[in-house]
C-alpha cells in the first residue's frame, strides 16, 4: 500500500538490521522503498540492495554536500545510471547550510556538480531527485538554465524531504516536479510545511522517510526507517480530510509514474 521514494538503507544505521527492517516493512505495509546513493564510493551496495530485492529501486548521484568524495563525470553517472533497476539520478541539488566559513559564490564546485547531474538525467531520461536547503533560488534557477521546464525533453524529478515554502513549491511544479513530504511535517515547528502539504496536488506528491534521519513523532530522536513512513500518510490524510489508504494509493501511483517511466 505504502512506498519509500527516499530512503538511506546502506547507511551504518540501518545496514546491518535488513532483515528486521524488512519484516517491519511488510507488517506496516509499506511494500516498495527507492534506495538513495550519496556518493559514487557508495554505489555498489545502494545498487546490489535493489538487485538482491524485488521490492528494492537505486539511484545513482553525490549528494551536494559531500566533500573529499570522487566528483562524478558524466560518463561516471551515465554509465551507472544505465544498469538495471536504477532509476533516478540524484540524490542532487545544492546546499548553502553548511558554507564552513565560505560565501556562497565559493560554491560554485556544488553549482557544476548539480549541472551534470541534470544532463546526466536528460541523456538517460530519468528523474532527478532534488535536495535543496537554503539554495531554492539558485536549485530553480539552474534548472531552468539547463532546460527544465516541464515540455518534452524535460527529466523532471522530484524534490525531496520538502521544507521549502509556497512558493518554491509552486515553482517546482511549474517546472514539472514532484513535491515529497517527509515525517518532518509531523514535527510541533513545521505548521507551515503542514499549510504546503495541504494544497500541493495529490498527483504531484510523494511521502518518504530519509531514514535513518527525521523520523516522525512518536519516534522522533530515534533511527527511522521504511516502516514509518505510514505515519508520514496519516499526517497527510489528517490535513486533506481523506483517508490514510487514499494517500497510500495516490502517492504509490505517483511513484510509478515518475520512476517507472519505461
Amino acid at each position: 500500500m505504502f512506498t519509500d521514494s527516499h530512503c538511506h538503507l546502506t547507511f551504518p544505521e540501518l545496514a546491518s538490521a535488513m532483515p528486521e527492517i524488512r519484516s517491519a516493512m511488510a507488517q506496516a505495509q509499506v511494500d516498495r522503498a527507492m534506495c538513495i546513493c550519496t556518493t559514487l564510493e557508495e554505489f555498489p551496495a545502494v545498487h546490489q540492495l535493489a538487485l538482491e530485492y524485488e521490492n528494492f529501486w537505486s539511484t545513482v548521484g553525490v549528494h551536494p554536500d559531500n566533500e573529499d568524495v570522487q566528483e562524478p563525470s558524466l560518463g561516471d553517472l551515465l554509465e551507472r545510471g544505465q544498469m538495471d533497476r536504477v532509476l533516478a539520478v540524484g540524490e542532487t541539488g545544492l546546499d548553502y547550510f553548511r558554507l564552513n566559513g565560505r560565501s556562497i559564490s565559493d560554491m560554485g564546485w556544488q553549482r557544476e556538480r548539480f549541472r551534470t547531474h541534470i544532463r546526466a538525467a536528460r541523456h538517460l531520461n530519468k528523474p532527478l531527485v532534488i535536495h535543496t536547503r537554503c539554495a531554492s533560488e539558485d536549485t530553480l534557477r539552474i534548472l531552468r538554465e539547463e532546460g527544465e521546464d516541464g515540455r518534452e525533453g524535460s527529466a523532471g524529478g522530484v524534490f525531496h524531504c520538502f521544507t521549502e515554502s509556497a512558493e518554491v513549491a509552486k515553482a517546482a511544479l511549474d517546472l514539472g516536479f514532484y513535491i515529497s513530504f517527509s515525517g518532518i511535517l509531523t514535527f510541533k515547528t513545521a505548521q507551515d510545511l503542514r499549510d504546503v502539504a495541504s494544497w500541493v496536488p495529490m498527483d504531484r506528491m510523494l511521502i518518504e522517510t530519509d531514514s535513518p534521519y527525521l523520523a516522525p513523532v512518536p519516534f522522533r530522536g530515534k533511527t527511522n526507517n521504511p516502516s514509518y513512513v505510514p505515519i508520514v500518510a496519516q499526517q497527510i490524510a489528517q490535513l486533506r480530510g481523506c483517508s490514510v489508504e487514499d494517500v497510500g494509493f495516490t502517492t504509490s501511483r505517483n511513484f510509478d509514474q515518475l520512476f517507472m517511466k519505461d
